[in-house]
């Protein structure tokens, strides 16, 4: 991997690596874009097979942060962290502290959160050695579980996302397939039965499902037959990928809106929904929610005010589908389109203020 060719092709601004030989720290802080603001992402702590490998998930998700944060409205860039360990046995006190220090020494210019494999009670470590950390204990001012409010936020796309396929963005007595119950899905299953929709759900875990069977009357289905349920719209809040060519043709919602990260397999899949009229709310739009919500701590954290950014995942939702239809493309290339046109705006004012600023020194 040539990662100058890698960073210039991508425009990547930085790359750090840490390494710290007492605590076995071996970490990768990689910036992508800070022209919104600083750069926010989280930490993640994985078993790599390889260092090319880990360089090339911490580049990725970098990327990705900067998309997401700019689509969510945040004043913030996109960055990320992956550290090479087993979370279950690698980690200790002094290699968050070391990694703390490491972040601080940035100055501001990125700011960490928990990810995949890393915990409440490691930002917690984190934030011994610096300020520039989110998701940490409420002890500490932080917001707590993001599971409801990120359930709050796909549930305001989703009626989004509803409004244009059906009129209305009322979802009463709309049929919901929710594919996965965890954590965000069951919050996300109570907003829907609460406004009167009706649910189908399944997971591999079966205690999840007889709770969404017991507490909103949802019926269920086996795993792979969520698919070709009779259904209005069809919400993967579980792995990714299950938009894919086994699965297209199964279904028969309107609407696909969920919690789950890269919800299509392949960029093709996209256009292929988009050509069948099927309105999509692209992943990470509509489960912005716990961003938002981390972002707020940054502020000193205000739940009301948090819950009220995350509402304006509707208006974002609806703007994804404006460009949409101004642009003739499908959805998941009008997320990027959004965010990346909010980048430039910022970046070409930025550009006439300097110029501006040059001719006013220059007249003196």
């Amino acid at each position: 991997m040539e990662i100058f060719q890698y960073m210039e092709n991508y425009d990547y601004e930085q790359l750090v690596f840490c390494q710290d030989k007492q605590s076995g720290l071996k970490a990768i802080i990689a910036i992508h874009d800070t022209t919104l603001g600083p750069a926010l992402g989280g930490t993640r702590m994985w078993t790599y097979d390889t260092e090319e490998e880990a360089i090339e998930d911490a580049l990725r998700l970098a990327r990705g942060m900067t998309y997401k944060n700019a689509a969510a409205g945040l004043n913030l860039g996109g960055g990320k962290t992956v550290i090479i360990g087993d979370p279950r046995k690698d980690k200790n006190e002094e290699m968050f502290r070391a990694f703390g220090r490491y972040i601080q020494g940035l100055n501001g210019r990125y700011i960490t959160a928990e990810d995949v494999g890393t915990t409440v009670a490691d930002m917690d470590l984190i934030h011994e050695e610096t300020d520039y950390v989110t998701g940490i204990s409420p002890a500490f001012g932080s917001s707590g579980n993001p599971s409801p409010v990120t359930a709050f936020g796909v549930y305001r796309g989703m009626k989004a996302a509803a409004k244009e396929a059906f009129g209305t963005d009322s979802l009463e007595g709309k049929v919901v397939a929710v594919q996965g119950v965890g954590n965000v899905a069951y919050n996300l299953c109570k907003h829907l039965h609460e406004e009167g929709a009706q649910l189908i759900v399944t997971d591999i875990n079966k205690e999840a499902v007889r709770r969404a069977v017991e507490d909103f009357g949802a019926k269920a289905v086996e795993p792979n037959d969520i698919y070709s349920v009779e259904c209005d719209i069809y919400a993967p809040c579980a792995l990714g990928a299950t938009i894919n060519d086994v699965t297209i043709p199964q279904l028969k919602a309107r609407v696909i809106a969920g919690a789950a990260n890269n919800q299509l397999k392949d960029a093709k899949h996209g256009d292929i929904i988009h050509e069948m009229g099927i309105v999509y709310a692209p992943d990470y739009v509509i489960n912005a929610g716990g961003v938002i919500n981390v972002a707020d701590e940054l502020y000193g954290y205000n739940s009301e005010r948090a819950l009220k950014k995350v509402e304006g995942i509707y208006n974002n939702i609806s703007r994804v589908i404006d460009i949409a239809k101004r642009d003739d493309i499908p959805t998941y290339k009008a997320a990027d389109r959004l965010a990346e046109e909010r980048i430039a705006r910022m970046r070409n004012s930025r550009s006439q203020f300097l110029q501006n600023g040059h001719h006013i020194l220059s007249r003196r």
